[in-house]
């Protein structure tokens, strides 16, 4: 990590001053699994704690696992707090891990890339998901998340942008981050903490 801060302070001014201030890296990290994957879909579009609320009532309902997913009826789901949209997402995310079309246990060896079209055949996991698996659960140094409202805004903040950047944008601002996207990512995310002091 040390490694990963040097290089982005030398590289950008902005973001030097956003690291000074947030202070040491702290990213918390998952593992890269069914229950993992499963988390995310749960905490996609809420608040974080009526996810959370959400996804312990799933983890007490059944094991973390297809199978045991797949035995929780959608009655059973709906009273976890889940919609009928996500609802069907995890069935499919069930599903298609049991039949094998899914082997998490193969994703640490494919490329960014690769990743995301693997992951991306399953309903209601897209690019965002993507992304958020390849940094906080298999550990990816380089990512960008071009399609985080968080990131675009942190960056609209501290670049002084008119308005939100589009991908193309971001990926010119990141460039001089590379190989520590995944890291500059993280300082965005926590500058806007505390209404945006580090800005």
């Amino acid at each position: 990590m040390r490694k990963a801060i040097l290089h982005l302070k030398k590289a950008d001014p902005v973001l030097a001053r956003i690291i000074e201030t947030v202070g040491p890296c702290q990213m918390q990290y998952h593992e890269p699994d069914f229950g993992t994957l499963t988390r995310s879909i749960i905490f996609q579009q809420l608040s974080g704690r009526v996810a959370r609320v959400i996804f312990e009532r799933v983890a007490a309902a059944t094991t973390l696992t297809p199978e045991g997913m797949l035995t929780l009826t959608p009655d059973q789901m709906r009273g976890c707090g889940l919609s009928g949209q996500k609802s069907r997402y995890l069935r499919d995310l069930a599903e298609r891990t049991a039949a094998g079309e899914l082997k998490f246990e193969s994703l640490a060896s494919l490329t960014d890339q690769e990743v995301i079209t693997h992951l991306t055949q399953v309903k209601g996991v897209g690019v965002w998901t993507s992304h958020m698996f390849l940094i906080f659960a298999l550990r990816r140094p380089d990512v960008l998340p071009t399609g985080d409202l968080g990131i675009q805004t942190a960056m609209k903040r501290a670049y002084r942008m008119r308005q939100l950047p589009k991908p193309a944008r971001m990926e010119k601002v990141a460039a001089p981050w590379r190989p520590w996207c995944s890291v500059a990512s993280w300082y965005l995310w926590r500058s806007l903490e505390n209404g945006g002091a580090a800005l």
